[in-house]
């Protein structure tokens, strides 16, 4: 295991050493180097102060808003370098940042104020590896410990439990025991913490290869700021489709699709609806009529208060409101898919389904995915072929209506969506003179 500094994260290096100040790589980007992952960024932690830090690199654009905690960003080749000075952190009233921040010249301090072993590393290419808490051990044996008492490293940021847990889930490491109990018994306190990092930090989780393990073993945590969720652990489906309890099928599910956000949202919350919905027939079998609308508007809701965009929230809700959709198949209900939520969606949608399929039960599942199959199949037939299933697709546009003597703008758009209707359910031909003849009928009948 080696750490190959670039160029202009090495010429930053030098110079402050030429100026008499020590520099080192630190955190994220030593334990990724370590692990033989290219790092996305490279942060340096320098004993230089941060006026000297902007002296030395006078000659560069600098980037001061951080100044105050310590921190200078250098633009070098258009790439931004995050040069901190080490520090001691005071007191934490907001469970967030420092109240205060005290500079130092010793290593060892700012390397004791950082969250997990392995992200409190530093390296420079002359000293060497510098690990004072066993932060190489804990990347060997793919463990994260809290450096120093967990419930310090909490106490001073309640969102490094979150952190905690997107690093099990991205680097599929183990919790060790004193920092696995300390995030259960203070993990409450991330109720303070502003929802956009909350956000932020479960994306990144649901992405992640162990995130079945993480999601099963800290469902309490994410339920302390998604409290919705905890309505589907332990509900049992009462149903043969399924051998999982709500919370375990969605676990499942969200293994079962790529790692992108919006997917795994999607599979995260796409049956949060079901306790809800849930009605017994005579037989005692349940049945969930409705699950997937009620759950796109408890995600919606649930999504908005996380501070998602509006075009995240539309797309991993869309994905929700169809994913029990029967299309078996059949054209026009394809056609009408499309219409309806355009070629991306829908093939997302067959791989939300397929997630879905593959996490419940073995009663019928090869069945279900040979429909599955034959509606991709169809789906990429009708696609490909260019055939007709929206209204940029129709022979005829709105100006052709107008040209009619239809003049409102209401009526021509109620006529073009009618014709395509037509055209979907293939009683009209998407040929031009056929029609403009049905909407020259269409709206005389409306007189």
């Amino acid at each position: 295991m080696t750490v190959t500094i670039p160029e202009n994260a090495r010429m930053i290096i030098d110079r402050l050493e030429a100026a008499g100040y020590e520099c080192y790589a630190v955190g994220g980007c030593v334990r990724d180097s370590l692990r033989g992952i290219e790092p996305h960024d490279w942060d340096l932690c320098t004993s230089a102060l941060p006026d000297e830090i902007e002296r030395i690199f006078s000659d560069c654009k600098a980037i001061t808003l951080g100044k105050k905690y310590g921190t200078i960003a250098v633009l070098i080749d258009s790439e931004q370098y995050e040069i901190t000075t080490y520090r001691i952190d005071g007191d934490y009233s907001d469970s967030r940042h420092p109240d205060a921040v005290c500079f130092s010249t010793s290593l060892y301090d700012d390397l004791m104020r950082r969250d997990f072993t392995v992200n409190a590393m530093a390296y420079n290419p002359r000293t060497g590896l510098v690990d004072e808490f066993g932060g190489m051990r804990d990347l060997e044996y793919a463990i994260i410990r809290c450096v120093g008492e967990p419930e310090a490293r909490f106490s001073e940021d309640a969102l490094r439990i979150l952190r905690a847990l997107r690093f099990s889930s991205t680097l599929d490491f183990t919790i060790e025991p004193a920092t696995e109990k300390a995030i259960l018994s203070m993990k409450d306190s991330l109720s303070a913490i502003a929802p956009e990092r909350l956000c932020s930090e479960l994306l990144r989780l649901l992405c992640g290869g162990n995130v079945s393990q993480v999601l099963r073993r800290f469902r309490s945590v994410i339920a302390v700021f998604i409290p919705e969720i905890s309505g589907t652990f332990d509900f049992e489906q009462n149903n043969k489709h399924h051998n999982r309890d709500v919370y375990k099928h969605i676990v499942a599910s969200v293994r079962n699709i790529a790692p992108e956000p919006a997917l795994r949202t999607a599979m995260f919350f796409h049956d949060i609806g079901k306790p809800m919905s849930r009605v017994f027939d005579k037989r005692g079998v349940a049945h969930y009529k409705g699950h997937q609308t009620l759950g796109a508007a408890m995600a919606e809701e649930i999504l908005r208060r996380l501070c998602c965009s509006r075009l995240f929230i539309d797309e991993v809700c869309t994905l929700i409101r169809y994913h029990d959709e029967r299309l078996m198949g059949d054209t026009v209900k394809i056609k009408c898919l499309l219409r309806d939520i355009g070629e991306q969606r829908a093939r997302e949608l067959m791989l939300v389904q397929r997630a879905d399929t593959l996490a419940q039960s073995m009663y019928m599942r090869e069945e279900k995915l040979a429909m599955l199959d034959a509606t991709e199949k169809e789906l990429e037939r009708i696609i490909a072929s260019g055939e007709c299933y929206s209204l940029s697709g129709l022979a005829i546009s709105g100006k052709d209506v107008l040209h009619l003597g239809i003049s409102s703008g209401r009526q021509i758009g109620e006529l073009l969506n009618l014709t395509l209707d037509k055209v979907i359910a293939g009683e009209l031909s998407n040929e031009r003179d056929e029609l403009l003849g049905f909407v020259l009928a269409a709206a005389e009948d409306e007189k």
